[in-house]
């Protein structure tokens, strides 16, 4: 039994077996090629980066801890909304980053890039996501040893019934 191996196609013939909305896009996309791949490259080395340094400053009792008034509380309150929106943009992207980190055959830290992108959104149950996060044994893993590395402790989570009865308490 033989097998047929399929003949290469030339760049110029492929965009001929493509839908023509693809091959516009292609079109259109070339002259950025460079900067696509340099922003990817940077995205990919700075998520290496900042993600590790990020786990590591979490104070050990970030989620065990009340939670505390925010710094800007008391600023003017345009600078208030300033923040808060510049935090939440940064949150947003962080958290599609890591939803593009996530796909299989992208190389960087997906699910740490949505950890850290959830922590800075406000969102009503963020503290609820964030521990469903953090509880995945390879990210608690991960993170504990990002942090034991740097001579810090591991991250402090609430047992599951405290977490479970404050859900509650705040429901009601």
């Amino acid at each position: 039994m033989t097998t047929a191996l399929a003949k290469p196609v030339a760049p110029a013939e492929l965009s001929s077996h493509m839908p023509e909305w693809l091959s516009a896009f292609v079109e259109w996309i070339k002259p950025y090629t460079g900067w696509i791949a340099a922003i990817s490259i940077m995205t990919f080395v700075g998520t290496l980066v900042l993600i590790p340094v990020l786990v590591v400053r979490m104070p050990a009792d970030y989620f065990v801890r009340p939670r505390r008034e925010s710094t800007f509380a008391k600023s003017h309150p345009v600078v208030r909304i300033v923040f808060l929106v510049l935090k939440n943009m940064l949150g947003a992207a962080l958290v599609l980053m890591g939803l593009v980190l996530s796909l299989p055959l992208v190389f960087g830290q997906g699910v740490l890039t949505i950890l850290i992108g959830i922590s800075l959104l406000d969102l009503p149950g963020k503290r609820k996501m964030e521990l469903a996060i953090v509880r995945r044994n390879p990210v608690r893993k991960s993170m504990d040893w990002m942090r034991s590395r740097a001579g810090r402790p591991p991250l402090e989570l609430p047992p599951k019934s405290v977490e479970h009865a404050a859900l509650h308490r705040s429901a009601t």
